[in-house]
Order: C-alpha cells, then sequence, then structure tokens
C-alpha cells in the first residue's frame, strides 16, 4: 500500500486545528470509557481502508478522549506543552521514520543526539566529557544513572557484576532520601538492588535531605559499595537537595552521587535558579527530563554520566549482525536501554534551537513566578499554601482532606484547569505544577478564579 499523497497534509492540518484551539478549549476530556471503547471499539475490516479516511476516523473516534495537557492552564503532574518546533521536528522524525541505534543506521540521528547533548550539557553545567543518553524519561535515565553506578562501585569492589550478576557480590548500600521519587525505587528493583536495600534519610520542612542526618546515616557503616541518590527538585515541593554538601559527604565514603533532577535540574538552566542545584558538577551520573519543564514532546529524556566508558559498560552489548556496534565513543543504543530507538535528537535539536540560550533561561523563570502568583492569589483569598515556592510547584489545602480532594475533583470536572492531588507529611494536598511555555498570567489568573468559584459552590451545598 502507497502513502496517499495528501495523507501528510491531512494530519498536518488535524494537528494544526488541535493546537489553535488549546487555549479556549476545555482542559478535561468530555467521552468517558464507554463512549471511547465504543468509539474504538469497531470489528476489524477484512478489507483495507484510505489511509486519509484513517486518519479522519482516527481523529473523531479520539477527539473526546484528548486531554489538553498541551494546553496553557494543565496544572497535572510536570507537563510541558511540546514547543511548536519541536513538535514539528517530532512530526518529521515518524515520517523519516529512523532507527537511531547507531551512526550506521541513522547518521543525522545520531549527530543531533551528539549536538543537542553538547549544548543541554552547556546549559545544565554538566561536564563537557560526559555522556549523554536519549532516552524515555526520568524512570529510564534514573534506571541507566543506577546500572553505570551498581557496575562502578562494584567494580572497584573487585566484583565484575555484568558478568557475574549480583549472586554472591558484596552488598551495595544505596542511600537516598525519605522523599526520594518512586522512580528511584522502581531502578532498583529492575537493576535486582531491591528497595529494601535503601537507607533512608531526613528530610527538612520543604522537603530537601537533611545533610546533618545524610552524615549520620553515611556513618553508621563505612565499608562497602556506596551510591548517594541526591534529588533536585522534590516531586511535591520543588526542593533542592544541597548538592554540595551531599557531594561533600559522598566523597568521604567514595560513594557515586546520582542525582535525580527529572525536572529541577533545569533550574541550572537560569541564573536566577541556578544557586538550587550549585555543585551539581561534582555528581557522577544525572536523570533529566525533556518532556517536562524544557517542553518537548513525549518521549524524552536524557541519561548523563561523568563516565562515558562506565555508562556504556553498563547498557550497552554488541553482536556480530548488528554492523557498527562497540564503536569507540559511545552513543545511541550504547547509552540506553533500547536498541530500535526513535530518533529523539531532532526534537532535543529543535527545541533548543528555537529557544536558544536566553529562551531556556526564560522558559524557567516565567513559571517559577507564575507559580509565586498562584500561591500568593490563592493566599490571599485564604487559601493556605503549604510548601515553600522555589520552583514551579504548589501545594495548596482547603482545609480537611475531605474537602480538598473535592475541590481537585471540582476544577477537573470544571474545565477551565486542571490540577491533581497528593498526600504530603500525611495531608491531601492540591498540588499546582507550572511548566508549560504558553501559559500566562491571565492564564493563572483565570484559573484562580475557577478554583474559587468551586470551593464556594462547595461551601453553598
Amino acid at each position: 500500500m502507497q502513502d496517499a499523497p495528501d495523507i501528510f497534509a491531512r494530519v498536518a492540518q488535524h494537528a494544526a486545528l488541535f493546537r489553535a484551539g488549546l487555549r479556549e478549549r476545555r482542559v478535561a476530556p468530555d467521552g468517558d470509557a464507554a463512549r471511547l471503547a465504543k468509539a474504538f471499539g469497531d470489528p476489524l475490516p477484512d478489507a483495507g481502508s484510505n489511509p486519509v479516511a484513517v486518519v479522519d476516523a482516527l481523529v473523531r473516534a479520539a477527539e473526546p478522549g484528548l486531554v489538553a495537557t498541551a494546553g496553557p492552564r494543565f496544572f497535572g503532574f510536570v507537563i510541558g506543552g511540546s514547543l511548536p518546533a519541536a513538535t514539528a521536528a517530532d512530526m518529521l522524525t515518524s515520517a523519516w521514520d529512523q532507527c537511531a541505534f547507531n551512526a550506521v543506521l541513522s547518521p543525522a540521528a545520531i549527530a543531533a543526539e551528539r549536538a543537542a547533548g553538547s549544548w543541554l550539557k552547556d546549559l545544565l553545567g554538566i561536564p563537557a566529557w560526559s555522556s549523554v543518553g536519549f532516552v524515555t524519561g526520568a524512570q529510564e535515565a534514573n534506571t541507566v544513572g543506577l546500572a553505570a553506578a551498581r557496575h562502578h562501585v562494584l567494580a572497584v569492589a573487585g566484583w565484575d557484576v555484568a558478568r557475574r550478576g549480583l549472586l554472591g557480590g558484596p552488598a551495595v548500600r544505596v542511600v537516598a532520601s525519605a522523599e526520594r521519587h518512586a522512580t528511584i525505587d522502581r531502578s532498583l528493583r529492575l537493576l535486582g538492588l531491591g528497595d529494601d536495600c535503601v537507607e533512608e534519610v531526613a528530610t527538612d520542612a520543604n522537603g530537601a535531605m537533611d545533610m546533618v542526618d545524610l552524615a549520620r546515616v553515611m556513618g553508621a557503616r563505612d565499608d562497602g559499595p556506596t551510591i548517594l541518590c541526591l534529588q533536585a527538585g522534590n516531586v511535591n515541593t520543588g526542593a533542592c537537595d544541597d548538592l554540595v554538601a551531599g557531594c561533600d559527604v559522598a566523597r568521604q565514603y567514595d560513594a557515586w552521587v546520582h542525582v535525580d533532577g527529572a525536572f529541577g535540574l533545569w533550574a541550572a538552566a537560569s541564573p536566577t535558579t541556578s544557586h538550587l542545584v550549585r555543585g551539581l558538577e561534582r555528581a557522577d551520573s544525572w536523570g533529566c527530563d525533556g518532556h517536562k519543564w524544557l517542553n518537548l514532546p513525549y518521549d524524552s529524556g536524557f541519561a548523563f554520566c561523568a563516565h562515558p566508558q562506565v555508562h556504556a559498560a553498563a547498557v550497552s552489548y554488541t553482536a556480530s549482525y548488528l554492523s557498527g556496534s562497540g564503536e569507540v565513543e559511545p552513543g545511541g543504543a550504547d547509552l540506553t536501554l533500547s536498541s530500535s530507538r526513535r530518533a529523539r535528537g531532532f526534537a532535543a535539536w529543535a527545541g533548543l534551537r528555537e529557544l536558544g540560550r536566553d529562551g531556556v533561561a526564560e522558559l524557567v523563570e516565567r513559571p517559577c513566578a507564575l507559580a509565586r502568583r498562584f500561591a500568593d492569589s490563592l493566599s490571599a483569598r485564604g487559601v493556605e499554601v503549604v510548601n515553600d515556592v522555589v520552583l514551579n510547584q504548589v501545594l495548596v489545602s482547603f482545609g480537611s482532606d475531605a474537602t480538598t480532594d473535592a475541590v481537585i475533583a471540582g476544577v477537573q470536572r470544571e474545565g477551565t484547569c486542571w490540577m491533581g492531588g497528593t498526600t504530603w507529611r500525611g495531608r491531601r494536598l492540591m498540588r499546582i505544577s507550572v511548566s508549560n511555555w504558553s501559559t500566562t498570567q491571565e492564564d493563572v489568573d483565570a484559573s484562580v478564579d475557577a478554583i474559587m468559584r468551586v470551593r464556594a459552590r462547595l461551601r453553598s451545598s
């Protein structure tokens, strides 16, 4: 079956109409699960269909179930809105259909990754010699970083984990915050270390690691291979661990330092927030998302490692039939957990080129300012702001847990904006995450008004 000559123009038209309507679109979807199941659930036809007709049918079926996560008033999770150039580049990526396994399969894909990787390291202050794996997101980035950590600390202890596995080898200590992201535990399970190996460190009032307690935990044992997980951007509060102090403690025990910086690592790209992640260059590995604060399309993440050969040794493989595998300079699949890889470097290169250095800094600074506007506006109208707003995260309470959950549900149904809920320090809270490139002060003000309307209706009912 040949490509219909006008199918890609039709797709571009559908995409452009969707994006053009995001500002006025209801954020929550209009279709329930039963309606969507019916729309998608016709029996598979015996005969094929015209590609253009298929695309039109897909749009009709999907439209009621689309959430306006790309729009300016989606504040659930930490989700960016995919920049125009990056989105267009991602559409081209699908059309070009490149497998970014290595430079033999797609020289352009690997060249784009290397160029974008250099820009990323420069923006974030990561050492220039570090390797960069273009991964699916923070989960894979943390898994790759911890795989490299496991490989290195066991090698130093005289154990070849790649050849011998973990059985019979030295026990690995993993020291991490009591408020670490759940992807750290999942990575430890996937790597065979298990989350029971974690030695937890207490946190301060805003969720950053308590460095006095870190020294206590690290000093409780002074032997064995050790990995320290630090955090840039607490998932609830946005708080960042003191990376200078953390690295100082880690070096006393020859520990590998991994920084989970899914969204908070972007603080390094702005002069107004870079102090929050001072010392990040002293770590050994870093995980970071592109589809969060950098506003690249899903899925996009980055696994950085200050020890490229360790990075590649931990996750790469070679085979006789794989032309170009095992190159001297690791790249592509050598630095990730997948071989049949989407060419994510094209969208990253385009997004960074669209923004430039100043644009990336502004993309960090403006959501931080808008998060403070959320906090100040809600506080002025009698809503309790629970956290110290240091980045783009705001936690608010409407009194009881039940009332807070009711306000969250009401706001999601109302459709002006969308916020999620979380549990932090034993309390149910509304979690507001501001990270979209297109969000304005007017969007924040309209969202605050919507929140207050919902609360007023609940009080009167």
